[in-house]
């Protein structure tokens, strides 16, 4: 192997330092992220937010869009809503969904870039 591509040890030193430096303190706030991507393990959940991310939709337009069961959608948007990356109003009877806010799009933008190369 050629040594000259193997790290000073001072140098090695100091990158790990300068790496810790940039990782969260706190456990908890590895926990909440990795909390944050497990949400977006789920395909319906996916399909929910995509639709979302183009268009405000009450749970039985989501349903008829997606082909699913009221039931299904509506327990995917609870999920959502309780970890903020949709919001809801209501008008009238109807309840209407939409994300949080523009991150959450971003996510799913830049993680389509990741899969198509």
């Amino acid at each position: 192997m050629d040594t000259q591509y193997l790290p000073n040890p001072a140098d090695r030193e100091e990158r790990i330092n300068r790496i810790r430096d940039l990782l969260p303190d706190s456990e908890r706030v590895v926990e909440e992220l990795a909390d944050f991507f497990k949400l977006f393990g789920d395909s319906t959940r996916i399909k929910i937010l995509l639709a979302l991310g183009a268009s405000e939709f009450c749970v039985g337009d989501l349903a008829e869009l997606l082909r699913m069961r009221h039931s299904a959608v509506s327990h995917q948007l609870r999920t959502l809503n309780r970890s903020r990356l949709v919001k809801s109003r209501k008008w009238g009877k109807n309840v209407y969904y939409s994300l949080n806010d523009r991150h959450i799009k971003n996510v799913l933008m830049q993680g389509f870039e990741h899969i198509r190369g």
